[in-house]
Order: structure tokens, then C-alpha cells, then sequence
């Protein structure tokens, strides 16, 4: 072996982590969101977390990724330590199927259809296949198929060129040499673990073991410890994902660490208790590739099943080694930022929780119209400061993402959110203004009119059911909820016209005083801030779904009667939210709860 299969090896092992990165970026991107939504909420049990775990893993074809998506999770306080434990489990075994495509590469026939099993000959295919895509379609999941297709075919590439790099050793005494220092098994435990934690990836020192594998010097003996080994060096990228996160998000870590050291422990020692007893002859046999991917895949599996049902012990392992302190709770963990596509939908949670935040701090100032309450007031201030803290670090997040390799849909997303944010901070802004008209009613004993209040009642009603509709329709991604948002915000401009008109004849006639004429103005135009917000975020809803849409088009046709349906739908809200008739206040009335309904 010369200086030429050194490069070699270097160069192989270069395009199997580059195709690796970029298969593993393109299967995230296609299936990251949506696994991301199921991780989450089928964590309940033990055995779905475990399946979970390695269900995802096989989508985006690395643990160390899947442990440091689970430490950002953890540490956002998006997720529970407990849920991540089998989760880590599951991905162990998950993790695997990536030595068994490897060990493709050993089949030896003249058949031809086992021969097209091999990667080296179906490889220049897929690339074909998937640089067609590439070329074919500037965006979307058929370009990100080709990617994907690439990256499997870069990663295959540089498995040939390591197994064809390593070839010569078999004949140089020295590599004989070598080999048998690693016949003592924590030299082969040292060895995995070195590796792995150099190069990062699990699978390429498998890559690398299956390649020497093929020189016939690799016996079960020095590979067994090995493989423990890489599987313990697979913890390191969690670990170093940890520094800087909150307790939970380093016991995530080394829950990580803990669960294949005590594998590794525990598997080898009864291995080799056995091994004393019965002497098992395969030890100094030779192995291969399919060799190589069944030991790594056995090993997993029986470190899950021995290692299951003591998930809580483990745990609790983590957090004496992890102890309780006073940490900052983050938003959204910068970690997140290594997997966009679960990034965004945690973004999207953490807007949606925004979101309603929004709707409650309005709902909660319009309460305090009819009877100011200190404690909501304080609740509602709160409130406000919570929405300016999401904005400030969701928006830096989005920004940071933005910057990310992202779907078209996932593009437009993002630009939604951003928008959003800015809409919701603002809904919490108009609502501590009205917590404001409501503390200067209080201060001052003011009292509106009976038909005043009677008008206001109908114009909050109004309010309330175009928040609600809003929230629901960003929260349930509904284009049908939120196409119903632009006709009840026109309805809100038209009440809010006839209502200062009112009082205006109100004012005229000596009913009303200029005191609770400036009151009912900044309460009317604050409502019609709110409910143009609200028309903003519906629009975003339809725009994402339609990333050819016009925003400023659609609002005026839809204003300038070119929509029927938009028609419609503003004659029965004109209808739901028509103002009493004008009539003379009658005698000894009692005053009108905002929170009635007077039709």
C-alpha cells in the first residue's frame, strides 16, 4: 500500500461523508416536518417511542442527528426528558440499515441480477437517474429525490474507492502486525470509539471496517469490540451538541452515552462469559461485510431489548450525573437549525402558541371594559412582554433559518411566519391599549350611553369571532377559515364608520359627552387595527398554499365585488353583526355586559 491508496482512502472516505450529508439533507426535507409532528405525539409509550425512534432515523439516515434534534427538543422544552429515551433506543437499531446497504458491496456472482445488487453496478444508474431530476426540475420533492439519489450514489463511490484503497494491506506483513493488537477487545473498544468520534459518523467507520473487512484479515474476534466501539463513539457529536444547553438537553446527551456504555458493557461480558465456556469457533473466522452489518445490527437490538424496560433508571442516571440548576428557558435551541425541516415546524408551534397568546390577551382587555380587574390587567401586561420576547427571538430564528437549504413550501413558510409574528405582537399591543381605555373608564366612573353600549357590544362581538377565526385558521393551516377573515374585517370597517357617526349625532344632541368621545375612538380604532392584523395573517395563510398569489390583488378584488363567494359571506356577517335600531334610551336600564349578546 503506497502514498497513491492512502489518497485514495482519504478521498474515498471524503465522498462517502459528503453523500451521506447530502442523501441525509434530502430525506429531511421531504419527511423532517411531518416525522417531526409524529415524534412529538407518539412518544407515550416505551415501545412507540422505540419504533419512532428508529423509523426516523432510517428516514434521515443518521443517530447523531437524531440526538442532537432530541437535545435542541428537550432543551426549547418542547419536548420531556422521558420521551427521548426510547426514542435514543430505537435510533441505535434504526441506525444499522446502513451497514446492510454497505454490505451489498461483498457479493461475489455471474449472475447478473445479483451482480446489479452490488452498489458499484447499480450506483452509476441512480446517479443517472437522480442528476435527471436535478436538471429537470428547478425545485420541489422531485428534485429533492434526485439529491437524494446522488448523495446514495457519492456515498457508494466512495465506499468502492475505500474497499479498492485498502485491498493491498492484505498482503503487507505489518497490517498483520497491527491487527493483532486490536485481538484485545478494549483495544478494539478504544479504536471504534477514536474513529467514530474523528470523523463524526457511525456509518462511515462501518464503511471503513466493511472495506478492511474484504482484505480477509478482519476476524469476528477484533471486529465485535470495534463495532461496540463506533456505537459508543456515535455519542460524541450529542455531546458536543450539548455544551451550552439547559440540564434537561445535556441529560439527553448522556442518556445517549450511558445507554451504549452499559450495552457495550453488558453485551461483551456475557459474550465473553460464553465464549470462555463454550468456545464458539467463529471468533477467529474470518468476517465480511453481511457479517459486519449482523453483528452491528445484533448488538443494537439486544442492547434495546436488555435496556427497555429500565428507561426510567436511566434517566434518573442522567439527572444525578446532570444536576437541577437555575437555568434560562430558551424558545427555540439554535440546534434546531441542523434539521430546517423540524426546525420550521417548531417555529410554526411556537407561532401557533403566539397565536393564541394574541387572542387571549384581546379577549382578556375586552373583559376588563365591563368590570377592571387589576390582576387581568397585570395578566394582560404579561402577556404583551411574553409576545415581544416571541417576536424578538422567533424572528432572529426564522432569519437564521431562512439562510438554511429549504423546499419552496418550507421558503414560503418561513416568510409567513415572519410576517405573522409581526401581526400577532401587534394584536398584544392593541390589547394593552384597550387595557388602558379600560383603567381610565374605571379611574374616571365613566359610563356610556345605553345605545352606545348596546353598539359597542355588537362591534366586540365582531372582534372576538374574527380572532377566533384567525387563530384557528393559522393554527389549523385553513384556507377555507381564513378566506371567511376578509369579510367580517370589512364588516368591522363599516362598523366602525357607523358608530362614530352615531355618536357624532349623539354629541350634537347632548347624549354624550367629548370625554367618552375620545374613549369610544381610541376603543374603535383600536378594534379596526385589530381586525386589519387579522386580515393580514389570513392572507398569509392563503398565500403559502398559493405561492403565486398576489396579496394586494386579492384584496382588491375581493373589496371591489369581484369575488361572489366574498360577497355572500359579507352580506351575512353585515346581517350577524347589524346594529340595533337608533331609538330613545329607555328609562332605569341596567348596564350591558360587553360580553352579552343583544341580538
Amino acid at each position: 500500500m503506497d502514498i497513491f491508496s492512502i489518497f485514495t482512502l482519504l478521498g474515498g472516505l471524503a465522498f462517502f461523508l459528503y453523500g451521506m450529508n447530502v442523501m441525509s439533507s434530502g430525506l429531511e426535507k421531504m419527511v423532517g416536518g411531518k416525522l417531526e409532528h409524529v415524534l412529538k405525539s407518539m412518544t407515550s409509550n416505551k415501545l412507540k417511542s422505540m419504533a419512532l425512534g428508529a423509523a426516523i432515523t432510517i428516514a434521515i439516515q443518521s443517530s447523531s442527528a437524531m440526538t442532537v434534534m432530541l437535545v435542541g427538543l428537550v432543551n426549547s422544552g418542547i419536548m420531556e426528558l422521558s420521551q427521548t429515551v426510547g426514542v435514543i433506543m430505537g435510533s441505535s437499531v434504526g441506525t444499522t440499515l446502513t451497514a446492510w446497504i454497505l454490505s451489498a458491496a461483498g457479493i461475489q456472482s455471474e449472475s447478473f441480477f445479483l451482480r446489479m445488487l452490488k452498489p458499484e453496478s447499480f450506483s452509476p444508474l441512480v446517479a443517472l437517474l437522480g442528476i435527471f431530476l436535478v436538471m429537470a426540475h428547478k425545485e420541489g420533492k422531485k428534485r429533492d429525490i434526485g439529491s437524494i439519489l446522488l448523495g446514495f450514489s457519492v456515498l457508494m463511490t466512495g465506499m468502492t474507492f475505500m474497499s479498492s484503497s485498502v485491498s493491498p494491506l492484505a498482503d503487507m506483513p505489518i497490517f498483520q502486525d497491527i491487527l493483532v493488537m486490536f485481538n484485545n477487545p478494549l483495544m478494539g473498544i478504544l479504536l471504534g470509539t477514536v474513529v467514530t468520534g474523528i470523523i463524526q459518523s457511525s456509518a462511515a467507520s462501518i464503511g471503513i471496517l466493511q472495506s478492511l473487512s474484504m482484505t480477509g484479515s478482519i476476524t469476528y474476534g477484533m471486529a465485535i469490540p470495534i463495532i461496540t466501539g463506533l456505537n459508543i463513539g456515535t455519542c460524541i457529536t450529542g455531546l458536543i451538541s450539548c455544551i451550552g444547553a439547559n440540564k434537561n438537553g445535556k441529560r439527553v446527551a448522556v442518556v445517549s452515552l450511558y445507554f451504549k456504555l452499559l450495552g457495550t458493557v453488558i453485551s461483551l461480558s456475557v459474550f465473553y462469559l460464553l465464549h470462555a465456556v463454550f468456545r464458539f469457533e467463529f471468533v477467529d473466522s474470518p468476517i465480511g461485510a453481511l457479517g459486519i452489518a449482523f453483528v452491528h445490527t445484533l448488538f443494537n437490538v439486544i442492547n434495546t431489548v436488555i435496556l427497555l424496560p429500565f428507561s426510567k433508571q436511566l434517566e434518573k442516571l442522567a439527572k444525578i450525573t446532570i444536576r437541577d440548576k437555575n437555568t434560562e428557558e430558551v424558545l427555540l435551541d439554535q440546534r434546531l437549525l441542523q434539521s430546517p425541516a423540524f426546525a420550521l415546524v417548531e417555529c410554526r408551534n411556537a407561532t401557533v402558541r403566539m397565536a393564541k397568546m394574541a387572542r387571549d390577551s384581546m379577549l382578556a382587555a375586552i373583559g376588563l371594559l365591563d368590570a377592571y380587574d387589576e390582576k387581568i390587567a397585570d395578566s394582560v401586561t404579561e402577556m404583551e412582554n411574553e409576545m415581544d420576547r416571541y417576536e424578538d427571538e422567533l424572528g432572529t430564528f426564522l432569519v437564521k433559518l431562512s439562510s438554511k437549504d429549504l423546499s419552496r413550501l418550507d421558503s414560503n413558510r418561513a416568510a409567513e411566519l415572519l410576517h405573522d409574528i409581526g401581526d400577532f405582537e401587534r394584536i398584544g399591543d392593541h390589547a394593552v391599549n384597550i387595557l388602558r381605555a379600560a383603567k381610565e373608564i374605571d379611574d374616571k366612573k365613566l359610563h356610556f350611553s345605553e345605545a352606545a353600549q348596546r353598539e359597542l357590544v355588537v362591534i366586540t362581538r365582531a372582534i372576538m369571532d374574527i380572532l377566533d377565526v384567525t387563530v384557528e385558521a393559522f393554527e389549523k393551516d385553513d384556507t377555507a377559515l381564513a378566506s371567511q377573515v376578509e369579510p367580517i374585517e370589512q364588516v368591522i370597517d363599516g362598523l366602525k364608520l357607523e358608530l362614530k357617526g352615531r355618536h357624532i349625532r349623539r354629541l350634537q344632541e347632548g347624549k354624550c359627552t367629548i370625554e367618552l368621545g375620545f374613549v369610544l375612538s381610541d376603543l374603535l380604532t383600536n378594534y379596526e387595527r385589530v381586525s386589519d392584523h387579522c386580515s393580514n395573517i389570513a392572507v398569509t395563510v392563503l398565500q403559502v398554499k398559493d405561492s403565486v398569489m398576489d396579496a394586494h390583488g386579492y384584496l382588491n378584488k375581493v373589496k371591489s365585488g369581484g369575488d361572489r363567494k366574498f360577497a355572500q359571506a359579507f352580506d351575512a356577517y353585515q346581517e350577524k353583526y347589524s346594529l340595533p335600531e337608533v331609538s330613545k334610551p329607555t328609562e332605569n336600564a341596567d348596564q350591558l355586559s360587553f360580553a352579552e349578546d343583544p341580538m
